[in-house]
């Protein structure tokens, strides 16, 4: 079970849907970083955590702004001058949607991971 792969497919299912809000379950760590560049990008609108006695749950705000969102699998190893050629793999176009990179300094985009001269693995994709 990828909770993670979930989270994206139940957030672009609701876009689709047109719903202003959706409830992702279980909630995790990794979820939250995820959710937090995600908003910082514009994808989203607030989120807050709701603690259920279990594993929790996000209840997120959508903006209309997703076009798709996915897991990548497996997760590829990235260096820190190897961005262009994974961003013309799953993004449309150059410098339109974010990479989502798990690195040693945190879950962040491929934009600030480019700032940080750092590597990682790829998590996921949303434009």
């Amino acid at each position: 079970m990828d909770t993670l792969a979930n989270a994206l497919s139940t957030l672009k299912n609701h876009e689709l849907l047109g719903k202003k809000e959706c409830e992702i379950q279980p909630a995790s760590k990794m979820l939250g970083s995820v959710l937090k560049i995600m908003q910082k990008e514009g994808y989203i609108g607030e989120f807050e955590f709701i603690d259920d006695g279990k594993s929790g749950i996000y209840n997120v705000t959508l903006v209309g702004k997703i076009n798709n969102c996915k897991v990548i699998r497996p997760r590829y190893s990235v260096g820190h001058g190897e961005f262009l050629k994974w961003e013309k793999r799953y993004l449309p176009a150059r410098d339109f949607g974010v990479l989502i990179v798990s690195t040693p300094h945190g879950i962040v985009s491929h934009h600030e991971a480019k700032q940080l001269h750092t590597g990682g693995k790829l998590l996921a994709f949303i434009y």
